[in-house]
């Protein structure tokens, strides 16, 4: 089994419930889809109502737009690489929401955190938003609030 596919399969099963789990497999196999450029699978895990938000304060897609900035990408033959190495799940008591958040080991951003919601509809789970950020150590974040700050004075 490949690395990706083997931390996929135990981040997967370390879940708890039998939701908890259905929710892992769709998100493992989201981030799987963009590494593969599988535009198809990877936007048929979002919902037709979802919102992406990126790490850039104006990227706050809706689904229809995100694919289309993102099409070019998967036409390249590969879109982008995450992969989670810790996740927490919570299951709504109805069964019919599940949010989480989860650690992410990316090649461009570095460490990043991935945190959204899902919504079960039918027999399936779909990824109502995602939110994607990158954590700035407290110890940095006067100097990365400069930088914001000064990027944003620029005309």
């Amino acid at each position: 089994m490949r690395p990706a596919l083997l931390l996929c399969a135990t981040l997967a099963l370390s879940a708890q419930s039998p939701a908890d789990k259905a929710v892992a497999v769709v998100l493992d196999d989201w981030h799987l889809a963009a590494a593969q450029a599988d535009e198809g699978r990877y936007f048929g895990h979002l919902a037709e109502g979802a919102v992406f938000l990126g790490t850039d304060p104006g990227e706050r897609w809706t689904k229809a737009a995100f694919q289309t900035w993102a099409h070019p990408i998967f036409q390249r033959g590969k879109a982008w690489s995450f992969k989670a190495t810790r996740r927490a799940i919570t299951v709504s008591k109805d069964g019919r929401t599940a949010w989480f958040d989860e650690d992410l080991d990316t090649p461009n951003l570095g460490p990043a955190r991935g945190s959204g919601v899902l919504s079960r509809d039918r027999d399936r789970w779909l990824i109502q938003q995602y939110n994607l950020s990158v954590p700035i150590p407290n110890a940095l974040m006067k100097a990365v609030r400069a930088q914001i700050e000064g990027a944003a004075k620029k005309p």
